[in-house]
């Protein structure tokens, strides 16, 4: 019987850090210069030579590093033999370019690796924001170098959650006079880094999220003491043939049953 390979998910984790910070230093190059930004998917999703430049960035340095590994980047032409591979790269070069074309900060480089379906390592780096948010399977979530969690659960408290008007006008008046709206946050990764570090307690997210958006944040939640999930309160799974996701919630861990319940009997548009 020949041995099971070993891996280092602590050296996978330094190598994507290291990687994302060298992508957000030549995507904040472009920041705030009006780089050239061309719409794809029928003119709804707009991509930067900043996006594109930092891809490049990133497959260069990852590739040559871990040549084993499949790759899945939103500004890379799927390959299906992704799906032959265990363990692979899940990379957002800029996850919020809308953000990043209209001069708002909100705006990270997002890398994964996955294995089995599910990220071992994450890292997300905000250069804008001088932010750094990095997780791995078996350690905690750091922010900047320093552990964060989730927030405190408080019953008594309003929620504090980034969630489109539309769905929580479906909620009964129960829930619904819990919550605080925050303001849009235009990247998803970054959403989730802000539940995981406790800003706010909760994010309600719209169908057709991919995993480029969500896999190394969602690592970083978990390790954090948060979750996301889909609304049967399962896991994500990643590295399928469909890249997109259904609704989800990503929240404290008490809160997930209420609001997963209320998502499910909300009316949809």
């Amino acid at each position: 019987m020949s041995a099971q390979p070993i891996f280092d998910w602590q050296a996978d984790l330094a190598l994507i850090a290291e990687a994302a910070r060298a992508a957000g230093a030549v995507a904040l190059g472009h920041f705030g210069q009006s780089p050239e930004v061309w719409w794809k998917n029928g003119g709804h999703s707009p991509v930067s030579a900043a996006d594109y430049a930092a891809n490049q960035c990133l497959e260069e340095r990852l590739r040559s590093a871990r040549p084993a590994y499949g790759w899945l980047s939103e500004e890379t032409d799927d390959d299906p033999a992704r799906l032959a591979c265990e363990t692979l790269f899940v990379v957002d070069p800029i996850d919020g370019t809308r953000a990043f074309i209209n001069g708002r900060k909100t705006w990270c480089v997002s890398v994964a690796v996955v294995h089995g379906g599910r990220p071992v390592a994450g890292a997300l780096v905000a250069p804008a924001l001088d932010e750094e948010f990095l997780a791995v399977v078996d350690g905690p979530a750091l922010k900047n170098g320093k552990p964060i969690s989730v927030a405190t659960h408080r019953p008594e408290e309003r929620l504090k959650v980034a969630t489109p008007q539309d769905i929580v006008a479906g909620f009964d008046a129960v829930i619904r006079d819990r919550i605080e709206r925050v303001e849009h946050i235009p990247s998803l990764a970054y959403r989730l880094a802000m539940v995981a570090d406790g800003r706010i307690d909760a994010t309600l997210v719209k169908r057709n999220s991919h995993d480029w958006d969500l896999a190394a944040a969602d690592l970083i939640l978990e390790r954090a003491g948060g979750r996301l999930v889909d609304l049967d309160g399962e896991a994500l799974r990643y590295n399928r043939p469909e890249v997109s996701h259904g609704e989800l919630c990503a929240a404290i861990e008490a809160e997930l049953p209420d609001l997963l319940k209320h998502l499910l009997l909300a009316p949809r548009s």
